[in-house]
């Protein structure tokens, strides 16, 4: 592999191991936030010691993603410093009020919160975690803006060979962010709702504060009905604004070479061929494709080859086509994962409206293993979104290939690679086994605060 294709493996692996955190980040904080406002409303210790105890696996959640989101933002001078020269004084601006603004809102906050618990107001301290929640949604909405620039590019002028930004303002009125962000956002809800109600299944099976995580259960499963729910929406909306916008990642998507007819099927299954760019077999639904695409039966959608001939005479000669198998498979993968959370959801909704949640050991035992459903749906998704983008880093303005650093060779990259993925790895051994090994305990935060207490002699530490 030369440099540009190892920088690209390094920026997938990395990136997609940061956003594995992400979403739970997000979605966590809201169940937490929920949980402690049902505390100071109705005074009931039970969700004051959830709180506590989701308070704690959200931390260690945190902690990770901070380190490797930081990471992210190395990558971009390491191993794409031309890429940074060029788009750097628009891509820049969003990145910088990130970190200045929406990191330091949710980390002081979190602060406050773990050192607030029963020194604070109530009042005060719940403020603490919806701030904190606040602030995780603003991160994800400045980094987005600036994977909405990278998606559909506006707000900008070439000056000097260079992007420079022309109108801020534009940058948050792009309409791909405003696809994207809530489509994100929802995903994130149903990765903490799946989390609180797999573990929650779990402590449920082991007869561990069976009424306690019984509530959570319920919670988590109706955040995850109405988060999938509205995924669902969403993302229906990014997919028709494709048409308009990167019209080629659509016709990836669905392996579709040749312009349809009026009425456009839907593929559900494909044996792609790319070489020969076209399908060996496959298997369709009358019509879908149109209906997906501008909510009515007919509606003729372009194919790849056509799109080719069109981005030739636009932008030059060139492959202008993705990986169409990667494109194809991980939309669907997305589809599956999105259609099974919101089956599941509705059929724990219904267990929980019979009372039976704790008569379905079986069923309880399943939500353990569909904890991984919503990763499955955003790293899908994420692939998705850009592989699908390829070759542009920037769709129509800049290519991958030009955006390398010209002066990292393909040893050093190599190098980083694997220093990062045994660091990464060590990482996630020991996340996983602090989670585990306080999950399996049989006890709540809560109870080692009221043990301090009870002692004088012997200092309460921060709960969390």
């Amino acid at each position: 592999m030369d440099a540009l294709d190892l920088a690209r493996w390094q920026f997938g692996v990395t990136t997609i191991y940061h956003f594995l955190f992400v979403p739970l980040s997000i979605g966590l904080a809201y169940l937490i936030a929920f949980m402690n406002t049902l505390y100071v409303v109705k005074n009931d210790e039970k969700y004051k010691k959830l709180t506590q105890f989701w308070g704690r696996l959200f931390l260690l959640n945190f902690a990770v993603g901070v380190v490797t989101g930081i990471m992210q933002e190395f990558q971009f001078g390491m191993n794409w410093a031309d890429y940074s020269r060029y788009v750097g004084a628009v891509f820049g601006g969003p990145l910088a009020v990130e970190a200045l603004v929406s990191f330091f809102l949710e980390s002081t906050f979190l602060g406050i919160w773990i050192f607030g618990w029963d020194k604070l107001p109530k009042k005060v301290h719940l403020a603490a975690i919806w701030l904190v929640a606040i602030g995780a949604t603003l991160s994800a909405l400045w980094i987005l803006a600036a994977n909405s620039f990278m998606q559909e590019p506006v707000g900008y002028v070439i000056n000097n060979g260079r992007a420079e930004m022309s109108n801020f303002f534009a940058l948050l009125g792009n309409k791909q962010l405003w696809v994207e962000f809530p489509h994100v956002i929802y995903g994130a809800l149903c990765t903490g709702g799946m989390f609180v109600v797999g573990i929650s299944a779990y402590k449920m099976l082991r007869k561990h504060q069976t009424e306690a995580f019984k509530a959570s259960f319920s919670i988590g499963m109706v955040v995850t009905l109405v988060g999938s729910i509205l995924t669902a929406f969403a993302g229906h909306e990014q997919a028709q604004h494709l048409m308009e916008s990167q019209p080629m990642k659509m016709a990836a998507a669905e392996a579709l070479w040749e312009t349809t007819g009026e009425h456009a099927p839907w593929t559900v299954v494909a044996a792609i061929d790319p070489g020969a760019k076209q399908n060996a077999a496959k298997l369709e639904v009358p019509y879908l494709l149109s209906v997906l695409s501008y909510n009515k039966l007919s509606g003729s959608v372009p194919g790849m080859n056509e799109l080719q001939a069109k981005y030739e005479q636009e932008y030059g000669p060139g492959n202008y086509i993705p990986p169409v198998r990667t494109t194809f498979w991980s939309f669907r993968v997305m589809l599956v994962s999105g259609m099974l959370m919101i089956l599941v959801a509705l059929l724990g909704v219904w267990k929980m409206y019979r009372g039976k949640v704790l008569n379905s050991p079986r069923f309880l035992w399943w939500m353990m293993p569909a904890m991984a459903l919503p990763w499955l749906g955003n790293l899908s998704g994420w692939v998705m979104t850009e592989v699908g983008r390829q070759p542009w880093t920037v769709f129509g303005l800049a290519k991958t290939a030009d955006g390398v650093s010209p002066l990292v060779s393909s040893g050093m990259v190599l190098t980083s690679l694997i220093g990062f993925t045994v660091v990464y790895g060590l990482l996630a051994a020991a996340l996983v086994y602090l989670i585990v090994h306080f999950v399996r305990k049989d006890d709540m935060a809560a109870d080692a605060s009221h043990k301090a207490h009870a002692n004088p002699g012997n200092p309460a530490l921060p709960i969390l």
